[in-house]
């Protein structure tokens, strides 16, 4: 009589193919999919697992080219285009579970995936494993437009002027919002809002394996590495002034030129400045030695706007203003400047700022903000975690700069002086 009970060898194989899984993304274009699937791959892989993902839009321009750039190539009623996008899908799907079904643990599937056709489809062919969905959403539309804008520089759009481009993937959004469907059928998805990080809705209807993993990934903040720079010396510093929009001195220029020097030879993809002149100023010798970098101005990082006291000096505002000075003296971080704003009121504008910039940077390898002594020190409290009164009273210098390292697995934090000179702002910190 033949023994029915699994031999010890498949009852293994079994267990360890449980411990395999697929995700797959879901969501329009420009709302951080994939840079949700990089920040998956590589906090997964710091549990020693083997992560690869899978993205239709690469295979396409690998296979197809240019010509499925344009925006009637994902029209629902374009049958060839549609057909062309479905063999995609299955052949990254094929290739993935060639993945798991070799050396892989977990298979991350790229893509849109926005109608309940396709994931009906996906969800009939990846039978092997687990399968939980992740949809990334986005409802801050400066955001969506500059993600767009960021994505029409991809070579696929060379032959295009900006503008064109752009209208381009607007009408490809558009064909994507007619088919878009809501997670219904689906046993597993996690909701995500991209910018904040944050989990919207969740269905869980089984085990999936590295759950909690994937969770503690997806609410956090992936920063590998933010260079916090203060403008150079301005004029206003030297007459003790505050707010404007003054320009750099000789000695900030000096500063700029030497925060160039120091960072030739590393790669900072993205620099964010504020919309003020020294900001510009200060990032643009740094800027002008990467060989690729984009810049781009926030106004989330302009300097705190000091009302009815702006372009004045502190001794003025306590003669002037008698009241106001004392006030502020007494609370600096809950104080507001009549007709202008406070350490309080700005700290929601500077959060978003920094989550505009983390996004936009897409998981790069690095990004640098040229901020304010305020902006700079709201921002550093985000990572200090100090006490909202000391926030005003934190060391900002010209001559340094902060690194910061924030990943779920690493924290760095280090303050680095890049001149041997130091600084003479003849100005009182604010």
């Amino acid at each position: 009589m033949p023994d029915t009970a699994p031999s010890t060898d498949t009852k293994q194989h079994t267990e360890h193919d449980m411990r395999k899984l697929y995700i797959a993304m879901m969501g329009l274009p420009a709302r951080g999919k994939t840079t949700v699937s990089s920040k998956l791959k590589e906090g997964l892989e710091q549990e020693d697992l083997n992560v690869r993902i899978f993205n239709n839009g690469a295979l396409r321009r690998q296979i197809l080219g240019e010509a499925s750039s344009r925006a009637e190539f994902y029209n629902p009623e374009n049958r060839d285009g549609l057909e062309a996008r479905e063999e995609l899908a299955r052949l990254n799907m094929e290739r993935a579970q060639q993945f798991l079904a070799e050396d892989g643990d977990v298979a991350i599937l790229d893509a849109t995936n926005v109608s309940a056709l396709r994931r009906e489809v996906v969800q009939k062919t990846l039978t092997d494993h687990p399968l939980l969905w992740v949809e990334c959403t986005n409802d801050d539309q400066d955001l969506v437009e500059a993600s767009i804008l960021r994505k029409t520089r991809l070579p696929e759009f060379a032959s295009l002027s900006e503008s064109e481009a752009v209208a381009s993937f607007k009408r490809r959004i558009a064909y994507y919002e007619h088919i878009y469907t809501p997670f219904s059928q689906e046993p597993c998805w996690i909701r995500v809002d991209s910018l904040r990080n944050r989990i919207i809705d969740e269905q869980i209807s089984h085990n999936i394996p590295y759950y909690v993993n994937i969770r503690d990934i997806l609410v956090s903040d992936w920063i590998r590495n933010l260079y916090l720079v203060r403008h150079g010396q301005t004029l206003y510093n030297m007459e003790g002034r505050i707010g404007g929009d003054s320009e750099l001195t000789q000695q900030g220029l000096e500063q700029a030129e030497a925060l160039g020097r120091h960072f030739r030879g590393f790669s900072i993809p993205y620099i964010f400045t504020s919309t003020r002149r020294r900001s510009h100023q200060t990032a643009t010798p740094i800027y002008q030695g990467q060989d690729h970098c984009t810049v781009k101005a926030l106004s989330e990082f302009d300097e705190i706007n000091a009302g009815i006291c702006e372009h004045m000096r502190y001794e003025e505002i306590k003669h002037k203003w008698p009241n106001e000075y004392r006030r502020r003296q007494k609370d600096k971080y809950h104080y507001i400047y009549p007709e202008g704003e406070g350490y309080i009121t700005m700290k929601e504008r500077v959060d978003k700022g920094l989550r505009k910039a983390l996004y936009l940077s897409g998981n790069a390898e690095a990004l640098m903000i040229v901020g304010h002594q305020a902006i700079n020190r709201m921002i550093l409290s985000y990572f200090l975690f100090r006490r909202t009164e000391d926030v005003p009273f934190i060391y900002i210098p010209q001559d340094q700069y902060f690194h910061i390292v924030s990943t779920q697995k690493k924290k760095l934090f280090e303050q680095v002086r890049f001149t041997g000179r130091r600084e003479r702002t003849g100005t009182k910190p604010d």
